[in-house]
């Protein structure tokens, strides 16, 4: 009997070990969701930067950073936010 109360701690405490999470998804600007989008295409000349939101979130989006301060979500499924993602570099984690 002590036996088998040995195990069920040990798997209890194991339950409880914090696990490695990976330092984006807890920052905390990439973890809150998209809900509207950009209609438009912006010039590419007026995005400062963008970040990728949680793949938790439910619809598949990036954040551009626009040099005048503003953030604006765009669907990571769009052509054009492709495009822009390969020529606009990621925005420094804070």
């Amino acid at each position: 009997m002590k036996l088998i109360s040995m195990a069920l701690m040990y798997l209890l405490l194991a339950a409880m070990w914090p696990q490695d999470v990976d330092s984006k998804s807890m920052h905390v600007a990439s973890s809150r969701c998209c809900f509207r989008f950009l209609k438009k295409t912006p010039p590419q000349k007026s995005i400062q930067c963008y970040r990728e939101i949680s793949p938790s979130c439910s619809h598949r989006a990036v954040v551009f950073r626009m040099k005048k301060g503003q953030e604006s979500c765009a669907k990571s499924t769009d052509a054009w936010v492709q495009r822009y993602l390969k020529e606009v570099k990621p925005c420094p984690l804070r």
